[in-house]
């Protein structure tokens, strides 16, 4: 079992993104369980979202609390939540942001980092920080566990989302995927 959890403020589309993941990972042939987590529901707060996928069938229902991902579709969260807690070792982080890795402060467990300047994307694109599909194409790339067409064949069949609406978030889907840069990091044993 896979396990994923998503970072982001409310307004952002946080839990539209585990949906739209969870959509396109059934259209694959993956049992999901996406699970949405709510505080205050209000615009800005920090929200998370949880989702798991599997071969077999999945009966957990319960929030993530050692995930194998991490995806922080807002580059201020970490400041405001630790998104690596309980992180598995080995962890793929997705974030995005402009800054660089090294002046990230990635622990020791996690091996895959996907950068994104999702912010500077969505502002081009939708001029607003919206970033979550964007940052859907970013773990694509990253992680290469769900295809490109699967999340864009979701995104089709997500009812709220219409002519301009739909090409806008097909277009950041996209740039997400190709603009996301794919660090391996290798740690060294200690001596």
């Amino acid at each position: 079992m896979y396990e994923i959890r998503l970072h982001g403020r409310g307004g952002q589309g946080t839990v539209m993104a585990a949906n739209l993941l969870a959509r396109a990972l059934v259209e694959e042939g993956k049992h999901v369980v996406a699970i949405p987590a709510f505080g205050f529901e209000r615009r800005g707060a920090p929200v998370a979202a949880f989702l798991r996928f599997d071969d077999a069938p999945i009966r957990r229902m319960t929030n993530i609390y050692e995930p194998d991902c991490v995806i922080c579709i807002d580059p201020t969260v970490p400041r405001a939540v630790n998104v690596f807690d309980g992180v598995r070792p080995d962890a793929t982080l997705v974030q995005a942001g402009r800054r660089a890795l090294g002046e990230l402060s990635v622990p020791e467990r996690v091996a895959r980092v996907g950068l994104c300047d999702a912010v500077g994307v969505a502002l081009q694109i939708f001029r607003r920080p919206i970033t979550n599909t964007i940052m859907l194409g970013a773990f694509a790339r990253t992680t290469g566990l769900v295809k490109l067409d699967s999340l864009r064949e979701a995104l089709r069949a997500e009812g709220a989302l219409r002519d301009a609406a739909l090409e806008q978030n097909l277009a950041a889907l996209a740039r997400g995927y190709d603009e996301t840069e794919v660090h391996l990091i290798e740690r060294r044993a200690a001596a």
